[in-house]
């Protein structure tokens, strides 16, 4: 055979084998199906030590009564003029030097929501699976369990912090809690077992923390309880030791305190 003979078939046979190796490709990508990838969005981290912001609890006036947070409970009657009394009773004994007893001056924990006002700092420490709340007020600790349901009524014994679920809503973590101990009185407010305590914590800023609480109880509140309180990250500060000791105090007959042991 001539050569540029047998140099045109050597060409037709690459080509044609080229043809059918493109129609193979073209085949096996058409009928290979596409795989998409869902983008997995990280957790915001709310891990640090948190102070409020502004700082709500100033050098100003001692003897005025400290009000509840945001417009304060609507609350069914009788409990309503209850609480009022109690608080214009408070107020009073305040001004005159001898406060009723609370909570804090028996050293009890603040309870839920209460730790959260951090009238000391709290530090989050946000790990998989759970959320620890350290307060430095009386060194208290509170477990925020993560996509954890909740126990049966039978078997959900009432405490200060009651059992808190948690679960993340895009970039908000959404905390539900129940079975705070009816002795847990946030700002005196009285409550059933079937309070519910909501929770929506959001990064707003560059270390930059708000947290809006709904308190909600058929039995004693008209409607839920609202408010929103804000926080500042300080990566400079160490929470330290602070044990409550007030063997000095003296809680009198009527329930009002005297510091220092005096009568």
């Amino acid at each position: 055979m001539h050569l540029n003979a047998m140099a045109r078939l050597a060409l037709s046979s690459v080509v044609a084998i080229c043809g059918a190796s493109q129609v193979v490709m073209a085949t096996s990508a058409a009928s290979t199906p596409t795989t998409h990838f869902a983008v997995v969005q990280p957790e915001p981290d709310i891990t640090g030590v948190w102070e409020r912001d502004p700082f709500p609890f100033g050098d100003d006036d001692e003897t005025a009564l400290t009000p509840p947070p945001g417009e304060g409970p609507d609350l069914n009657e009788p409990y309503a003029s209850q609480w009022k009394a109690l608080q214009e009773k408070r107020q009073a004994l305040l001004k005159a030097g001898t406060p009723l007893v609370d909570a804090s001056t028996q050293c009890l924990p603040e309870g839920t929501p209460g730790i959260m006002e951090a009238i000391y700092p709290i530090q989050i420490l946000q790990s998989k699976g759970q959320i620890t709340v350290l307060a430095e007020l009386f060194m208290q600790t509170r477990r925020i369990y993560m996509n954890a349901k909740f126990p049966e009524a039978d078997d959900l014994p009432p405490s200060y912090y009651g059992f808190s679920s948690a679960t993340w809503d895009g970039n908000v973590l959404i905390v539900k809690t129940r079975g705070v101990q009816e002795s847990v009185k946030f700002y005196d407010i009285p409550h059933s077992d079937a309070m519910i305590v909501t929770e929506r914590y959001q990064l707003i800023g560059e270390d930059k923390l708000r947290i809006d609480v709904s308190m909600d109880d058929p039995v004693y509140l008209k409607k839920p309880y609202t408010f929103t309180w804000e926080y500042k990250r300080n990566h400079a500060y160490r929470i330290p030791e602070y044990v409550c000791d007030h063997r000095l105090d003296v809680i009198n007959a009527d329930g009002t305190v005297s510091f220092g042991g005096a009568n």
